[in-house]
């Protein structure tokens, strides 16, 4: 299988279009993109002959099939800003050594159109499909998840649904996330100014302070605040950056509190989701307002009021505010359930089509994971997320140059084919 010239111009159009969450306006209450996204999908799956849905104008479906079981693949639209360091235009569909190139084509427009791709082969080859498929598009996941929220309390909720929105083989536990922000109200040293980073949840790529005409940067490098080992976080540099150049840092107590923040003071507990991460996403000093926004992963068997305690003791050293921007509980599932197991097997009968598999991954990549990211399936019940990365391939999620080779492509979309067929019975 290779793409079709439909494929391409599908995906090429769906790239383009900058769909990152903006101001909510009348029909579109997460901007007017996101939406602009969603229309285009949806009109391109009435065309292939499905049944579609939109509620309040958050949320909508593409579906196939009858009868009243449904398998449900849930994935989202909206996409994280493109940040800097990209070879390419981010919202142009670049194929360059056998790979495509573009923001999102990873998380998750990439596994949106697969999904479509596999569903519209399924009706091309099964006149009579015993039960019903439905791929829900979110168009607020980055920000706020409250779109899938809204379909898991307004709309017909899947007896079974995937989310290929991570990585294989199977996730059966999600770390908490907790959006922190760390603010100073007092005036700011007269002069001063410093900003830093594009979202909570991406590892800030670059930094800019300056004083009294001086300016000053910083240079990181772009990944998923899940995973802040991947990148280099720009706002972390600054305090290091303005002390070699002769500026004393606790001049502004918040630049103090980066220097000197202690994740390990905040939580030490390691389980089977593993450590605590922490992302300082979002840095801005003005004579506005002064606040730091951290993203934190937290292990399953943490306690928020903890974490919380430890935060403010170590703010309150410099005089600083802690309020929670955003928080999303944890998820654990049972490792033992039908569900899983039939997703682990599928991995396994596929696992060899990827790109740069080895023979003994089979052993070290065959059991379900635990993951600091955060998916849908912890906003919609009966959801468990299912790929779409090999476990063995570098994280492409909200990294510049994000791509995925189309060998990739092409096995993901056979996978998710495969599990559809499986979960319905075919």
């Amino acid at each position: 299988m290779s793409l079709s010239s439909y494929q391409k111009r599908f995906l090429t159009d769906l790239i383009a279009i900058p769909s990152v969450g903006g101001t909510p306006e009348e029909g579109a209450p997460y901007g007017k993109v996101p939406r602009q996204a969603l229309t285009f999908f949806l009109n391109e799956a009435e065309k292939a002959g499905f049944r579609t849905g939109v509620s309040d104008n958050r949320v909508g479906w593409c579906e196939i099939g009858s009868g009243e079981r449904l398998i449900g693949i849930v994935c989202h639209l909206d996409v994280v800003p493109a940040g800097e360091g990209w070879d390419s235009d981010p919202f142009e569909l670049t194929f360059k050594d056998d790979a495509m190139y573009g923001r999102g084509i990873i998380d998750d427009k990439g596994p949106a159109a697969m999904s479509f791709f596999a569903m519209k082969q399924l009706l091309e080859e099964e006149k009579d499909l015993p039960c019903r498929i439905r791929l829900i598009l979110g168009t607020d996941e980055e920000r706020t998840c409250s779109c899938v929220e809204h379909y898991d309390a307004n709309c017909e909720i899947p007896d079974f649904a995937i989310t290929p929105d991570a990585e294989y083989p199977v996730i059966y536990a999600e770390k908490g996330i907790l959006h922190v922000k760390i603010s100073d109200k007092r005036a700011v040293l007269q002069g001063f100014c410093a900003v830093g980073g594009n979202a909570a949840n991406m590892v800030a790529p670059t930094c800019t302070a300056s004083y009294s005409g001086i300016s000053y940067e910083c240079k990181g490098k772009m990944a998923h605040a899940s995973k802040p080992d991947l990148g280099i976080n720009a706002i972390d540099i600054l305090p290091g950056e303005l002390t070699s150049k002769g500026f004393d840092p606790d001049k502004v107590p918040l630049l103090s509190f980066i220097r000197d923040f202690d994740p390990e003071a905040v939580c030490d507990i390691e389980d089977d989701s593993g450590k605590m991460t922490t992302n300082n996403g979002i840095l801005k000093i003005d004579k506005d307002e002064q606040y730091l926004i951290i993203d934190i992963r937290y292990p399953v068997t943490s306690s928020l009021d903890t974490i919380m305690d430890n935060i403010k003791t170590q703010a309150s050293r410099y005089g600083l505010d802690v309020e929670i921007e955003s928080h999303m509980d944890p998820i654990y599932k049972d490792k033992e359930s039908d569900e899983i197991k039939l997703l682990t097997k599928v991995w396994e009968d596929h696992m060899s089509e990827f790109s740069g598999y080895k023979d003994e991954y089979r052993a070290l990549y065959s059991e379900p994971l635990a993951i600091g990211g955060g998916t849908y399936a912890r906003h919609m019940r009966n959801t468990i997320a299912f790929g779409i990365q090999a476990p063995w391939h570098e994280d492409q999620c909200h990294q510049a140059n994000e791509h995925i080779l189309i060998s990739d492509f092409e096995a993901c979309t056979r996978i998710i084919k495969e599990t559809l067929k499986t979960l319905s019975g075919i």
